[in-house]
């Protein structure tokens, strides 16, 4: 093998190279690792497809191209005597590539990124490559024409596989979260391009052919491949791969889509799409609400599968009743939400809403059980009288009212008898709630983009009604507000928060925690009174404890806002300005509250980054926020895509959104913790 025969009896064989095809031979090297550098950045997602699959696909894409580019090489070879290839071997040659990047990225994308297992993802792959290689070599089948390796450059080549893989594997380990960076990818494809490539000329450079000296060698009938047909198939082949490479990722956002924005049991648009249009100026003339009462009444008796049947009976029959111009949603698990855009459309929907209830007022056949499924109807249509943000809080106030039977009602929202109220209710039922906890708090948490570690939490608050149920905050606050009972509630959670900060200290977490502070209540003296006697109380550092207060609320008081804050910055509290953006954001009054944070609203992360408008908007608030030295928090983080974008932009420091968390009671952030720091341990 690597034993030179004697010079006087054999015949050395001279060939050259057609450099187009050496040309196109790197080409296709660095074309293939570019897209499986591509695929296997889809590892980094939440994917609906396991991670493995990508690495398959990353590992068939540079394998194959490594074959491709070893075969277009070979075929740039010109050398006078006839060729061809045993099918078996060249098979089989395709395998150790595949193999052997299937390891290297594996190891390479997996948590320990340490330069030991990046150098052993180096050797393997650059071994992977020399197999390719010398089992394709051993493929050629040729009349009369034997060949021998010089050891010193087959050693050379091997060497080098092995150099330049790790190199490009170094690039892509350490730098693997950049790899979105069109540049920078494509620089490291390059780089493994040539690393294949050098490894290729120099093991051909190591071959000496020769025929006995008794042959005679015809220089006229160079041996040519047909390189027209070569390069057909395997530009067939990556057109495959790259096929279901794209295939994989629209199916994959598809279905993440599907899982964000509708509901799985009846493929209806969920909660999100139906917030997303009621928030809309415009979009709402009339809005209804289907209450299924009593659904966990079944799903205790005859389990969760007949309660699915009853919401696919009555989803079913929706769609065959509803008019093709109202939309319905299924906005919560036993409630189905229906919105109208013209007072048209109201009527129609009307209608629909007694046809319903009409027909639910009878038996109904439900896995051969014959029973009565009780609901209700709540309406709730504009008038000019009526603020269209409010319909929903007015269906919400029909379902809540004592007065409901659940008797296949169909009830209009009357100002007069619904939501005085409930609104006297809710306002009588505070002092019970702080008493008996029928308040408590979630915690959402903020993530530091460069290191993901967890940056701080917000603290929310939520309410357990005894009559009513779980109540939106979009609903009891404004109630309570108009009260005047905010400014008791918000010191109810200062306590909790304070509480909860001094538990995590004791236990050595030093955890800050914001708390959004009401418009009024943040000039009023009772507040900075209380937050200090909170922190003598439980003996913790004021800047653990974050206070939120709301743009719009700040302009209205512009003078007594930059005095509470400026007395809050001087007790050692941060303070953050919170929905930055959605109010008139004046720069003038930016510049002059001394605000240590700015939250930037999810209203403008919604649109990145596939609006160039909502991109350059978004761009321009962090910048303006770098300027000022504050604290940037993007609030309303949902996907992959806008986490990848916003971390390329200087300055973007913390994240929060249900990318990372939804907001958890307790013990939910604490499982979510150690999951968070046990996924961060193996990065």
């Amino acid at each position: 093998m690597f034993s030179l025969p004697d010079s006087s009896k054999v015949v050395y064989l001279e060939g050259h190279y057609s450099m187009p095809v050496v040309a196109l031979s790197i080409i296709i090297a660095c074309i293939s690792s570019y897209t499986a550098l591509s695929m296997n950045e889809r590892i980094r997602y939440n994917s609906f497809f396991h991670h493995y699959v990508w690495l398959t696909l990353a590992s068939l894409t540079m394998g194959f191209g490594i074959w491709s580019m070893h075969f277009i090489g070979m075929s740039a070879l010109m050398l006078p005597t006839s060729m061809s290839y045993n099918i078996g071997l060249t098979v089989i040659s395709v395998l150790p590539a595949m193999l052997a990047s299937f390891l290297a990225f594996y190891m390479t994308s997996s948590g320990n990124r340490s330069t030991k297992t990046i150098v052993i993802s180096g050797i393997v792959m650059g071994i992977g490559i020399s197999a390719m290689h010398y089992v394709g070599m051993m493929a050629m089948v040729m009349k009369d024409v034997k060949y021998v390796y010089q050891l010193k450059y087959f050693i050379l080549s091997v060497i080098i596989a092995i150099t330049v893989s790790f190199v490009s594997l170094f690039i892509f380990a350490r730098l693997n979260r950049y790899m979105s960076n069109l540049l920078l990818k494509l620089l490291t494809s390059i780089i493994m391009g040539f690393a294949v490539a050098s490894m290729h000329y120099t093991g051909m450079y190591a071959v000496k052919y020769y025929v006995a000296a008794d042959k005679y060698v015809d220089y006229s009938m160079m041996h040519e491949m047909n390189v027209g047909i070569l390069i057909l198939a395997v530009a067939a082949g990556t057109f495959v791969i790259l096929l279901i490479s794209g295939l994989s990722a629209l199916l994959d956002r598809y279905v993440d889509y599907r899982i964000n924005y509708f509901d799985p049991l009846t493929r209806l648009p969920n909660r999100r799409q139906f917030e997303n249009v009621i928030r809309t100026p415009g979009n709402v003339n009339g809005l209804a609400i289907l209450h299924i009462h009593e659904l966990e009444k079944w799903n205790s008796t005859y389990g969760f599968d007949f309660g699915d049947e009853i919401i696919r009976y009555i989803e079913q029959l929706i769609v065959k009743l509803k008019p093709k111009t109202v939309a319905v949603y299924r906005i919560e698990g036993n409630r189905l939400g229906f919105i109208s855009n013209s007072k048209e459309d109201n009527k129609k929907l009307e209608e629909m809403a007694f046809q319903i209830s009409a027909i639910l007022s009878s038996a109904i056949n439900i896995k051969d059980r014959m029973i009565i499924v009780n609901t209700v109807f709540a309406l709730s249509l504009l008038d000019k009288k009526r603020d269209e943000k409010l319909l929903y809080e007015n269906a919400i106030a029909v379902l809540n009212h004592h007065s409901v039977r659940y008797e296949h009602e169909v009830i209009h929202y009357n100002p007069e008898i619904h939501i005085q109220s409930f609104q006297n209710t809710l306002v009588a039922d505070v002092e019970q709630a702080m008493r008996e906890n029928h308040f408590y708090l979630v915690y959402q948490p903020k993530v530091e983009m460069v290191s993901e570690r967890m940056a701080g939490l917000e603290a929310l608050l939520r309410w357990n009604h005894p009559i009513y149920g779980f109540l939106s905050p979009a609903v009891f606050i404004p109630i309570l507000e108009s009260a005047d009972k905010m400014f008791d509630v918000t010191d109810w959670v200062i306590d909790r928060v304070c509480q909860q900060i001094a538990s995590w200290e004791k236990s050595g977490e030093k955890i800050q925690v914001s708390v959004n502070i009401p418009g009024p209540y943040v000039t009023s003296p009772r507040l900075m009174s209380y937050l200090r006697e909170s922190i003598d109380k439980y003996g913790f550092e004021p800047e653990l404890l974050e206070l939120e207060m709301t743009e719009t609320s700040a302009v209205e008081n512009i003078e007594g806002a930059i005095q509470a804050v400026h007395a809050f910055r001087n007790s050692g509290f941060s303070v953050a300005l919170d929905d930055f953006g959605t109010g008139v954001s004046s720069l003038s009054y930016l510049k002059r509250l001394p605000v240590s944070t700015l939250k930037i609203d999810k209203s403008f992360v919604d649109g990145v980054p596939g609006s160039r408008k909502d991109s350059e908007i978004m761009k321009a608030i962090i910048a303006l926020g770098n300027s000022l030295h504050l604290n940037i928090v993007i609030e309303g983080v949902e996907t992959a895509q806008q986490v990848d974008y916003l971390y390329h932009i200087d300055g973007c420091k913390v994240l929060q959104g249900y990318f990372y968390a939804k907001p958890m009671v307790l013990s939910e952030l604490e499982e979510w913790r150690e999951k968070f720091i046990s996924e961060l341990t193996i990065r």
